[in-house]
């Protein structure tokens, strides 16, 4: 399937800037477009006016992509008739019923709300706008499935466009009618000129970017998208994502992921050494290594720079920090045996986990919901050494932590051990 991506306005609100270019949460709106897009695409035609775009795309996907610039010398005559361009590019290379995607170049989305409307037809429409100004947006009003009428100024609609198209080259005539009969063309006019089909996608995340208010917005909702809504336990849900996210929202346009999961490693082992000299406030540092072991993740998923070595990576040197800092405690309190049971109980939360994974192939947190609720999750528990070492109590940390920790093991095969049987 074939993309055209409208990149060629002026972005006169943003003072000028080539919009597609802009980085909302850590990549380029293109870019993003292009990744989100890449399982569904084999070419991608690019209607641009700067030659920004063109630069931008033989520095960062040539080689990567297959991709077309088509150059609109006239701007000002609308995206309609950038999408009149396209249309004269594609008319030599599809066939009559082949379908392609027209997307905006300023629109950004997110991987569900794509996964869903590359399956749609037509006119994909949003009968649930949760991140959008509604009163800015193109309004779409329906009849038997098709555009009745389009635009801005509709006082009675069913629906939102998105700015997310999937076509077939029948539309290629009603643009050159349209083009033909006007100098400036809105894609609004081809729309409901065309009586497109309309399929919903309601309720994901997409938003149209026109003002510096709304790149704002739509890095912050990206980043709140990005908390994967399971696996955290009740600290990490209640405290360290609201610290974490804010801390994300100032540095995903500029961090790299893998350094910063080496960053907070580094933290966590000064955390255990300091708890060597000064427990209380080790244990005040491990928490803050708590919080900011989340930023991390945030960032990849939300840059969509995540990896398979960047989760293994994170996996492998929170176990040290853990390690470390009980190490460091046990050294503290010369509690030697009861130490060990608990360095064993934290090894084995981690490895039951993991081991899951490695077995099944999928996360045991999001395969079965009831773990979240089992107690002695990483983030309680070193919420839970923070108080202990503020108050003085480390033999009796310790004992907790040897109990919980191999407690929730024997829990976990229990809990694994039943969600199996129950699925025979």
């Amino acid at each position: 399937m074939k993309a055209v991506i409208l990149a060629a306005g002026r972005g006169t609100r943003l003072g000028g800037v080539v919009k597609p270019l802009l980085k909302v949460a850590g990549r380029e709106i293109l870019s993003r477009t292009i990744l989100l897009l890449l399982p569904y695409v084999d070419e991608f035609v690019i209607v641009a006016h700067s030659d920004k775009i063109a630069e931008y795309m033989e520095k960062n996907w040539k080689g990567r992509v297959k991709y077309t610039i088509v150059h609109n010398p006239a701007p000002e005559r609308g995206n309609g008739y950038s999408f009149f361009l396209a249309c004269k590019y594609l008319k030599g290379i599809l066939s009559q019923s082949e379908k392609f995607i027209l997307v905006m170049g300023d629109h950004v989305y997110s991987k569900e709300f794509i996964e869903r409307a590359v399956e749609g037809e037509g006119l994909i429409c949003d009968c649930n706008p949760k991140y959008i100004n509604v009163d800015e947006a193109t309004k779409v009003k329906c009849c038997n499935g098709r555009v009745e009428n389009i635009g801005k100024n509709l006082k009675s609609f069913d629906c939102i466009d998105t700015g997310f198209f999937v076509l077939t080259p029948e539309i290629f005539s009603v643009a050159e009618e349209v083009v033909g009969e006007k100098e400036v063309v809105i894609l609004s006019e081809i729309v409901g000129r065309a009586k497109l089909k309309v399929s919903h996608v309601s309720g994901q995340f997409w938003v149209d970017i026109d003002t510096k208010e709304e790149l704002r917005k739509a890095k912050k909702h990206l980043l709140r998208l990005s908390v994967k809504g399971y696996g955290d336990g009740f600290v990490a849900r209640n405290f360290n994502r609201r610290l974490s996210l804010q801390i994300s929202e100032r540095i995903v346009d500029f961090a790299n992921p893998n350094q910063l999961t080496i960053l907070t490693f580094l933290f966590g082992i000064f955390s255990a050494f300091v708890a060597l000299v000064n427990t209380p406030l080790g244990g005040i540092l491990y928490q803050i290594s708590s919080i900011l072991d989340g930023i991390d993740g945030e960032v990849a998923r939300a840059s969509l720079k995540t990896s398979r070595f960047g989760a293994w990576l994170d996996s492998i040197l929170d176990r040290y920090v853990d390690f470390a800092f009980l190490v460091a405690l046990a050294i503290v309190s010369k509690a030697w045996l009861i130490s060990l049971f608990a360095l064993i109980g934290l090894v084995m939360v981690s490895y039951s986990t993991e081991r899951y994974k490695a077995a099944y192939f999928e996360d045991v947190y999001k395969k079965i919901p009831v773990m979240k609720y089992l107690p002695g999750k990483r983030d309680e528990r070193i919420f839970t050494i923070m108080i202990f070492c503020l108050l003085g109590y480390i033999t009796e940390l310790l004992w907790l932590l040897a109990i919980i920790t191999n407690a929730r093991v024997l829990a976990t095969m229990l809990v694994v051990w039943k969600y199996e049987r129950d699925k025979r």
